[in-house]
């Protein structure tokens, strides 16, 4: 199967200098924090193949905000000093892997490699070079695009087009809408790239036919004598009509509908599906060999979203797809042996994962992987009681301000430890995890973790106590000097429960209940020593 090997890109939007990323044969998952370049690496390399950014030729669109931001600001730094740097220029390259293809093969890229693709780059035409010199003598702000041009060559330097390129890409974008005359523009592209030239030719002829209709139907006339008679801005005539003016009017005149409701009246979610399912179907789409996928998740509901997933699968077997995803049940079911992590333009794969762990995960795909992997630290906790004295904790010890607010996020995983720490290991993650000593601290957590006892990265917090097993006792006996206050705070009856067992037997009971009211309680409270190791930990 001929697919894309490696891109690198130059200087394009987020990327600042040379960026560059190797990507599966077959399915790639991009995910990372807002910013991180995700849209910004399928856009180039759609932009690549196709020429085409958001739908139009980039060489009749060039614009300064193309270039990355702190690239252009040196550049309009440096032309006030005895040093002014040269323009700057956008590189995307795309390299192949699959069949031979000689005229697409050599080492005319960055890399200076020998290999098979493309690149398109835009850059200053020296044409200019005169009138540029001219240009930075006086108060430059910004990028003189209109001194530069678009070079797309192949590796072995001849110029191509999109139609000499072998790889065809289809970029598939469902969290924008963009609506012309009550249709949506995505959606009457793909329906016009699918129509044979005589059905174009069909179509028209019947909207002509209902503009003769409309302009033969008598209350239509009767208003337009009405208008003319009332229109006086011309000599003319002044009628309402249908406009023809072109021989591709009906695009823009015609609207789509669904069960008889017009696509933007439909539910964002449907309107996602629609959108996307009709794009892998159309004949643009089964001729391309890349499908990429920008953050199909959007406005679906869970179960839409599992029919969304293997909609996927189904119709893009035998393609390379590319997907951008902030959601964790879109990775964990695709596989997280095919995820690519983007964080300050480095590159993590976790493509070396345990079989179990992807299988587990792919099978159980609700677990919040993508929390993990995006945060700056985390704290994992079994359930939604732990979940919220370390909140509460971290609260008491941060003037308020929640974990989450400074990039820490506590996460409820179960009794899936390992399995996250496994992740956590792989992209060096610092993460803690606070657990349980089950009454044995020497098999349920020394040993238990020793695999990742001894990694830098990674901090296992428990009580060593053996009378105090789970969180609950824990809880009580840090704060035995104060027992009133604690029923108190958990609303029960001090003169019943007096002991730290008959406290910690009502709190086992009430897991979620007692741990809230302590969340909401304006009461200091005292938090075992191994909570509060995390929370120190959190703060180094």
């Amino acid at each position: 199967m001929l697919s894309i090997k490696k891109v690198n890109i130059e200087n394009f939007k987020v990327f600042n200098g040379k960026f560059s990323l190797i990507l599966n044969e077959n399915l790639n998952i991009l995910v990372g924090n807002n910013e991180a370049g995700k849209s910004t690496i399928l856009e180039a390399i759609h932009l690549a193949l196709s020429g085409l950014l958001n739908g139009r030729y980039l060489r009749n669109e060039l614009s300064q905000y193309l270039f990355n931001n702190e690239i252009e600001k040196e550049y309009i730094f440096s032309l006030k000093t005895d040093k002014p740097l040269p323009p700057p220029s956008i590189l995307i390259e795309v390299f192949f892997n699959g069949k031979e293809l000689p005229l697409f093969e050599g080492n005319g890229n960055s890399d200076k490699e020998k290999g098979c693709g493309v690149s398109f780059k835009v850059e200053f035409d020296n044409e200019y070079k005169s009138n540029y010199d001219e240009l930075i003598k006086t108060d430059v702000k910004t990028i003189p695009i209109e001194y530069y041009k678009i070079t797309w060559r192949s590796f072995a330097r001849d110029g191509v087009t999109s139609q000499s390129i072998p790889i065809k890409s289809v970029i598939i974008d469902s969290t924008s809408t963009r609506f012309q005359n009550g249709s949506d523009v995505y959606i009457s592209r793909i329906i016009r790239n699918d129509l044979e030239e005589k059905e174009k030719v069909d179509i028209s002829q019947a909207y002509r036919k209902l503009k003769e209709a409309f302009r033969i139907d008598k209350s239509i006339q009767a208003i337009n004598e009405k208008v003319n008679a009332k229109a006086n801005i011309s000599d003319k005539t002044v009628t309402i009509s249908v406009d023809l003016s072109t021989k591709d009017a009906w695009e823009t005149g015609l609207t789509t509908f669904l069960d008889e409701v017009p696509f933007h009246h439909i539910g964002k979610g449907e309107q996602c599906i629609v959108k996307t399912n009709l794009a892998l179907g159309n004949e643009k789409s089964k001729k391309a060999g890349l499908i990429l996928l920008e953050e199909p998740e959007n406005h679906l509901s869970h179960t839409k979203l599992n029919e969304f997933v293997r909609s996927i699968k189904e119709n893009c077997e035998g393609k390379q797809i590319i997907i951008s995803t902030h959601n964790s049940f879109v990775a964990n079911k695709l596989g997280l042996e095919n995820l690519i992590l983007l964080h300050n333009q480095k590159v993590t794969k976790l493509s070396d994962l345990k079989s179990s762990t992807q299988d587990f995960f792919r099978k159980l795909p609700g677990y919040q992987t993508l929390r993990l992997l995006l945060c700056k630290k985390a704290i994992l906790v079994e359930g939604d009681s732990d979940e919220l004295i370390v909140q509460k904790a971290y609260m008491e010890a941060n003037d308020g301000k929640l974990p989450i607010e400074d990039g820490i996020d506590v996460i409820s995983v179960k009794l899936t430890f390992k399995r996250f720490l496994e992740i956590a290991q792989k992209i060096s993650k610092p993460v803690a995890v606070v657990t349980d000593n089950d009454s044995n601290y020497k098999k349920k957590v020394k040993k238990k973790y020793k695999e990742f006892w001894d990694d830098e990265f990674i901090k296992i917090s428990a009580s060593k106590e053996a009378e105090y097993a789970t969180l609950e006792p824990q809880f009580v006996y840090a704060n035995r000097e104060q027992l009133e206050k604690l029923c108190e705070v958990i609303e029960i009856d001090s003169s019943k429960y007096n002991t730290v067992e008959l406290i910690s037997s009502y709190m086992k009971k009430n897991k979620t209940k007692w741990a809230l009211k302590v969340f909401n309680s304006d009461e200091a409270l005292e938090y075992p020593l191994y909570i509060k190791n995390v929370i120190h930990w959190c703060n180094a």
